[in-house]
């Protein structure tokens, strides 16, 4: 199977897994692309409805929360989906919205998991997978000479996953850095992705690669992580690079 974390979602015309089903699932900004052994769009709305309910709530409550850029504290009567964030975004010393787009993601697989073994909820470019046989994502990092001629191979054993990205060239999302694809496998989709948003955010140029991946060594619960920019890569941890054709 391959898939592509790319912000510009024209990716999706080449995700695909044998066997599995794949459908949209779009909710005012969440746009969900999802593989499973059938069509479970319906559910899938439902938990996505659901969890942004949950969210804006919080938020009409709370509106510093979608504004800050440090950690939230914790906050024991915050829904569930806003707990993940909160937990998340606390060891890479982010914003909690960081992790909103794993977070939903995390939450919707799961929630589908058992009417389908294997799941691949895409949102956005952050992805959290389960999987039966290998898997290969492939990394789009913009106008790098190694767009699409890189992959991250998932062993079933690994799975669950939560497989994120951050770029600083590439697409809408918010970073201070100038990564052309910052992207970290870690144990939660929401952790993934919080910590891919602070990853990207310490890679100004390629000296940055080493120091910001040896910081990243430093947060639990990141297991791999790989950093392109222009014609340079680095990767550490649990990742298996797969070289590809484009």
């Amino acid at each position: 199977m391959m898939l592509v974390v790319y912000e510009e979602r024209t990716y999706r015309t080449r995700m695909g897994r044998q066997a599995l089903t794949r459908f949209r699932v779009v909710l005012k900004e969440t746009d969900l692309m999802i593989l499973a052994a059938r069509d479970l769009s319906d559910a899938a709305f439902r938990a996505v409805a659901r969890l942004r309910l949950q969210l804006e709530s919080y938020i009409g409550k709370h509106s510093e929360f979608v504004k800050t850029l440090r950690p939230w504290p914790d906050d024991p009567f915050a829904p569930p989906v806003v707990r993940d964030m909160i937990a998340a975004a606390r060891p890479p010393g982010v914003g909690p919205m960081a992790a909103v787009a794993g977070a939903i993601a995390e939450r919707v697989g799961r929630e589908l998991l058992p009417d389908s073994p294997e799941i691949i909820v895409e949102n956005g470019g952050d992805i959290f997978l389960v999987v039966q046989t290998p898997a290969t994502v492939a990394l789009y990092a913009g106008n790098s000479p190694l767009s699409w001629r890189v992959g991250i191979t998932i062993a079933p054993e690994a799975t669950p996953l939560g497989l994120c990205t951050s770029s600083g060239t590439v697409g809408h999302s918010f970073s201070l850095g100038k990564a052309d694809a910052a992207c970290v496998l870690g144990d939660t989709a929401a952790l993934a992705d919080a910590a891919a948003t602070a990853l990207g955010n310490q890679v100004a140029g390629p000296d940055d690669i080493n120091p910001a991946l040896e910081w990243l060594t430093e947060v639990p619960g990141v297991r791999g992580a790989v950093i392109i920019v222009g014609d340079k890569l680095g990767a550490w941890g649990q990742v298996e690079l797969t070289p590809l054709e484009r």
